[in-house]
């Protein structure tokens, strides 16, 4: 009974999904009987023993295949073409559950290939085509606007400080003016008492 790795083509050819699209899908799988585990080890004696590679592989094929199947038939197209991890990772699961009692184990499963003959994947394409040229469109409009209102936001700041600082201008010169006129002021009244003094000099000598 072989205890090596074996590498499996899992093909379901035209199988309606959740949503009734039909899609093929291919997927790629690794299983080996499982020596190291005793309990799987008997059980794998069970179903094979006498029985060669070719047989087992192909036993392991059917069961995996079905249950691809599953998995596609409770999945939208739009799921499997979207998330191919969630996919694979269910297929995988599912596989391993059942597997596992045979005495086999699940190295890996992998989501290679899906295709359609309605051209259903080839418009979701080019609907996702179109939807990233729409965002792209958005974005640039989106970023225009906001340079613009950064830009408008830049000259009102700008206005303001210019308006600020001509207040300040403004206000320093009144102060300037005002305290000038104090000072004349206050030159003249000296200037007026000091022709006053000099006058009554004149007159009382």
């Amino acid at each position: 009974m072989p205890l090596n790795t074996m590498t499996l083509i899992i093909e379901s050819p035209r199988i309606y999904t959740q949503l009734g699209v039909p899609i093929t899908v291919t997927g790629v799988a690794q299983v080996k009987i499982n020596g190291s585990n005793q309990e799987m080890l008997a059980a794998a004696c069970e179903q094979f023993l006498g029985k060669s590679e070719n047989e087992i592989r192909e036993i392991a094929q059917e069961t995996l295949e079905g249950h691809q199947r599953a998995i596609m038939g409770n999945m939208t197209v739009e799921e499997i073409y979207k998330d191919r991890k969630k996919f694979s990772k269910a297929v995988f699961e599912v596989a391993s559950s059942d597997l596992v009692n045979m005495g086999i184990s699940v190295v890996s499963y992998t989501l290679k290939d899906i295709k359609d003959d309605e051209g259903y994947l080839r418009s979701l394409g080019l609907a996702r085509t179109a939807q990233v040229k729409c965002d792209a469109r958005i974005g640039e409009a989106e970023a225009r606007r906001d340079a613009g209102i950064r830009e408008a936001e830049a000259e009102k700041q700008r206005v303001a400080g210019k308006l600020l600082n001509d207040i300040e201008i403004s206000k320093s010169k009144r102060d300037f003016e005002l305290q000038n006129a104090a000072y004349e002021k206050e030159v003249q009244s000296r200037k007026a008492e000091s022709e006053l003094a000099y006058e009554l000099q004149v007159i009382f000598r």
